[in-house]
């Protein structure tokens, strides 16, 4: 299949994005999770501005890379593949069933958890620990879907 150029430029840009951001995040989850986030650890956090800022750090790591995954490089390899990109649920759906991605329900769930920690501020520091932590155990399905779409990319050098 050939590929159009601009979708080709496209691909290849959001490819070193996505690399340059798991690396990123990649640092910042092993510097803030070297112990578990426990809410002492949350209650903390208004007196040590340097853990504040890992977790600012680590919340918006991982909200780019979700997005950029989701919601601008899956729609494009599927542009790329042939597919018709539609609503997040059905591309999801479609990425799934070709293999791009393991699970579309625990997408949704990393994309819900997303959505919470960044547009909810959570006073509970049980609350906000458990979210923490949530997002720290979905780190390794962020790289592997972004290891599985680049693969696919370089399978079929497009990169």
């Amino acid at each position: 299949m050939t590929l159009d150029s601009k979708l080709r430029l496209r691909l290849q840009f959001l490819a070193r994005v996505v690399r340059r951001e798991c690396k990123h995040l990649n640092t910042t989850d092993q510097r803030l999770f070297s112990e578990p986030f426990t809410a002492q650890r949350v209650a903390g956090l208004e007196t040590d501005p340097d853990l504040a800022e890992r977790v600012e750090a680590f919340v918006a790591r991982f909200a780019r890379l979700q997005d950029t995954l989701g919601d601008k490089l899956l729609p494009a390899l599927l542009a790329a593949l042939g597919e018709t990109p539609g609503a997040v649920v059905d591309n999801l759906d479609r990425a799934e069933r070709l293999g791009l991605l393991e699970s579309a329900d625990e997408w949704l769930a990393v994309r819900r958890l997303r959505n919470q920690m960044i547009h909810e501020y959570v006073e509970d520091p049980v609350v906000l620990s458990d979210a923490l932590q949530s997002g720290h155990a979905f780190v390794p399905t962020l790289f592997s879907t972004a290891d599985r779409l680049l693969v696919e990319m370089e399978r079929r050098n497009w990169l």
